[in-house]
């Protein structure tokens, strides 16, 4: 019985250590957006629009924010499916969209991002 409670104890440190680890890539990995993106209690739109609160937003919605027409038309809700399918080559996903991006392929790093991105929620806390 001993056995299994330290079994279950390290498998769930484990598990806490490679969310940590999922994080800090995914942070990493949001430098490639940090140009034209912000998140955070203190994002504001640049070249694209702030990122807080991403999970189950619709594309194309967020105040304040002057998107293509693509982009409001594209009726994407934003999930870890539908960002992966549109992260990998952006302008493919959403012919006119203004965001000039090459993609991400890898599906590591995708997955990291969007863990990263998924932590901030409409007002920018975590």
């Amino acid at each position: 019985m001993k056995l299994l409670v330290l079994s279950v104890a390290a498998l769930i440190a484990a598990t806490g250590m490679a969310i940590a680890q999922d994080l800090a890539a995914g942070e990493q990995s949001y430098r490639k957006c940090l140009p034209c993106h912000s998140v955070g209690e203190d994002a504001k739109h640049k070249i694209g629009p702030v990122l807080n609160g991403l999970d189950g937003r619709k594309s194309g919605t967020i105040e304040g924010y002057n998107y293509s027409e693509a982009n409001k038309k594209a009726e994407i809700t934003w999930s870890e499916e539908s960002f992966k399918d549109y992260i990998q080559n952006p302008m493919a996903r959403v012919p006119g969209t203004k965001m000039a991006f090459g993609g991400i392929k890898n599906e590591t790093e995708i997955a990291s991002l969007w863990a990263y991105l998924k932590q901030f929620k409409a007002g920018g806390k975590k």
